[in-house]
């Protein structure tokens, strides 16, 4: 396994030491990422996944160089080999048995166990992040989905039917499905389901970690609020294909449109995130400024 070098002449060279690292993980896991790009990552519940996987790849390269300097002078781990093979043994396990969660989630694992091998623990802290986005690629079972979306699903109807009903629509609802007009729209999964909760938290999060404050109150505070922003997203979206269906026919409720309204979901999420992290930028300069008062 390759080893942390100061003569290297820049970051792709140190790259290419990970080479056979990386043609190991190639080995294991190309085949699993086809079956989920040609199965569920296909899928509009699922789309997520590959997005994930690609920002993940990318934060662990943004942070390639600040994990190399914290592995200079420090020893590697023994804990790593435990590590490292519960991840083989669950990779197989998953394999296998065609079990999702331990076949795409054990490549956590490795890494994990890779870098401990290798580096040492301080440069696995630089890349935590990077392994933490990690999970929301991974497939959840599809019990604790069902189990979860349903009451989800249900919570924006009622509320996406109560707001167009009191701005004056000709609404109603029938549990998931809403009425409007002579149009009748079923809430989708894929609308306000488990899945795109963990996408917009991961899009939370990841805001969170590039604009990196310095503020603890900020960070928990936007950490939080991520959870009904979410919820507000997901009811702004249902509420744009009903007014849609409305006002020009299902047709465009179900055509270009309703993949417009996924936009605007993602856009109105991230703009309520930048909005709640304004708030609390000016909360936490006015308790600053309150405090150098009464100092």
């Amino acid at each position: 396994m390759p080893t942390t070098s100061t003569s290297r002449p820049g970051q792709l060279a140190a790259l290419l030491a990970w080479l056979p690292v990386m043609i190991g993980l190639a080995v294991l896991y190309v085949p699993s990422l086809y079956d989920l790009l040609t199965g569920i990552w296909a899928s509009d519940e699922q789309m997520h996944g590959p997005i994930v996987l690609g920002i993940s790849v990318w934060l662990l390269y943004r942070n390639w160089g600040a994990m190399q300097a914290a592995a200079q002078g420090q020893k590697t781990s023994p804990w790593g080999w435990p590590i490292f093979v519960f991840g083989l043994l669950l990779y197989a396990l998953g394999r296998s048995q065609d079990i999702l969660l331990f076949e795409i989630g054990s490549v956590i694992w490795l890494l994990v166990g890779i870098a401990l091998l290798n580096l040492g623990s301080k440069a696995l802290k630089a890349q935590w992040f990077a392994l933490f986005f990690m999970l929301f690629m991974v497939p959840l079972p599809g019990n604790v989905v069902d189990a979860v979306t349903m009451p989800m699903k249900m919570a924006v109807s009622f509320v996406a039917e109560n707001i167009l009903y009191w701005v004056g629509y000709p609404i109603s609802r029938t549990g998931v499905t809403l009425q409007i007009g002579q149009y009748m729209l079923l809430v989708a999964d894929a609308c306000a389901g488990l899945h795109t909760l963990l996408t917009l938290e991961a899009l939370g999060l990841l805001y969170l970690n590039l604009v990196r404050r310095d503020s603890a109150v900020r960070n928990i505070g936007l950490a939080i609020l991520i959870v009904p922003i979410s919820f507000t997203a997901n009811v702004i979206r249902v509420m744009s294909l009903t007014l849609i269906t409305y006002h020009w026919g299902d047709a465009a409720g179900q055509g270009f449109l309703h993949g417009f309204a996924g936009m605007v979901l993602f856009i109105s999420a991230l703009l309520l995130i930048i909005g709640f992290d304004t708030v609390l930028q000016g909360f936490e300069s006015y308790r600053r400024r309150d405090k150098g008062v009464n100092a």
